[in-house]
């Protein structure tokens, strides 16, 4: 009997535990971002009547009174990338929540301008800049990349303003964009009906410390502490409930939306891939360009390949259809008008020719002593119109001449163009 007693003790506590952490996974995970921090001061002033008022201060004053009114639902689970006067780096921001699966992520930030005038509130959400007038507050809030080892690493190579990069911010932020307008759009109001405050707006801007995240996510600007007014609001305690207050009512009612929408919900079939490999052929000519020529338009990822004395120019590669007409896009935003997606099968032989490398073109004849011939044996010559064509290499398949194209380059013979030769 003890026997019995003992085993259904022990089914009824493996229930409570799984329905324990089905309920803890129900939970609504809020990563609040109090900006700065550390040595990283953010704005500041120095007023007489108030003395000195530091961004970092106000928001982590901010993000703290915020966080003990969201600890008392528990529906809300809430994680702070700082508590204290530290400065985690942006890449440590974005990672923790990213791992935390963070259900929205609010960075809390005070605006500064080199006039006193300005005054009222803001907040951004990820996207390619659509507001110019703004650039001065992603210089300021992305120049604290270069206050640690792991951002410039993480962020040094990204460039904003290449097509790519646009391309793919839309890609990337189009799950989450809308979220993050409903949500700074809330924001936004209550500063404004609740607070009496101006609002500035909801703006979309490219800002490092979300271009990472992998949920809805804000950066508002609380207020100028450039403008006198402004900075003893944000500096009182009066202030910094009132924002808190407002942010919450924000987060409530967005809460609220996310649960009713919750039931119409329908997942989308995931997205099968296509027999075929597509790449975007931008042009053909019977030019010759290197990379990074001015006639690619900034555009990487360039496979080119000369067929019938034409040079065609093809950009990136998918077997995915909607990865497919995004780099269409990218394409034609780049100033390619007349682009088309090319099927390319995987791995299949040609029947009727080969594919070599075009190793060299000019219109001197290449020395003994050239890297390339010493190099490379069996290099065939040619002479056209003028212009010397040095080619190596004989393989049946597209993928077996990009390889062959790898083993050049790793042997310091750069700039090759593979050719398609039919018999």
């Amino acid at each position: 009997m003890n026997t019995h007693k003992h085993a259904f003790n022990i089914i009824l506590t493996v229930l409570f535990l799984i329905f324990a952490q089905l309920g803890a996974q129900k939970k609504f995970v809020i990563v609040l971002d109090a900006g700065h921090g550390g040595s990283d001061v953010g704005a500041t002033r120095k007023y007489e009547n108030i003395g000195l008022v530091q961004e970092k201060d106000v928001t982590l004053g901010i993000v703290l009174k915020l966080g003990r009114m969201l600890e008392k639902n528990k529906d809300y689970k809430i994680i702070y990338t700082r508590k204290i006067d530290e400065y985690p780096s942006l890449a440590d921001r974005t990672d923790l929540a990213n791992r935390s699966h963070a259900d929205l992520f609010i960075s809390v930030h005070c605006n500064a301008s080199t006039k006193s005038t300005p005054y009222g509130t803001e907040t951004y959400v990820q996207g390619p800049d659509q507001n110019k007038t703004n650039l001065e507050v992603a210089k300021r809030e992305n120049d604290v990349i270069f206050l640690d080892d792991k951002d410039r690493e993480r962020f040094a190579s990204y460039d904003p303003t290449s097509p790519e990069s646009l391309i793919a911010l839309r890609i990337q932020q189009s799950k989450y964009l809308e979220s993050s307008l409903i949500f700074g759009g809330y924001v936004e109001e209550n500063f404004v009906k609740k607070d009496k405050r101006y609002s500035r707006g909801v703006m979309q801007k490219n800002l490092h410390v979300l271009r990472l995240n992998a949920m809805p996510s804000v950066l508002i600007e609380t207020g100028f502490i450039s403008n006198a007014e402004e900075a003893a609001y944000l500096a009182s305690d009066k202030g910094q409930d009132e924002i808190a207050e407002s942010i919450y009512d924000a987060i409530t009612s967005y809460k609220k939306r996310i649960d009713r929408n919750q039931k119409k919900i329908v997942e989308e079939p995931k997205e099968l891939p296509l027999k075929n490999d597509f790449r975007i052929l931008l042009m053909s000519t019977p030019n010759k360009y290197a990379v990074g020529d001015p006639a690619l338009k900034g555009l990487n990822y360039i496979l080119t390949i000369k067929e019938n004395g034409l040079y065609k120019y093809y950009y990136s590669v998918t077997n995915f259809a909607s990865i497919k007409e995004n780099n269409l896009k990218t394409a034609k935003d780049a100033g390619f008008r007349n682009v088309t997606a090319v099927s390319f099968i995987p791995n299949q032989d040609m029947n009727t020719g080969y594919y070599r490398l075009e190793v060299y073109t000019g219109k001197d004849k290449l020395p003994s002593s050239s890297p390339i011939l010493k190099l490379l044996k069996d290099v065939e010559r040619v002479k056209a119109n003028g212009i010397f064509y040095y080619t190596y290499g004989n393989v049946k398949s597209l993928e077996a001449a990009t390889k062959l194209q790898k083993d050049l380059e790793e042997k310091g013979i750069t700039n090759t163009t593979i050719e398609k030769v039919y018999k």
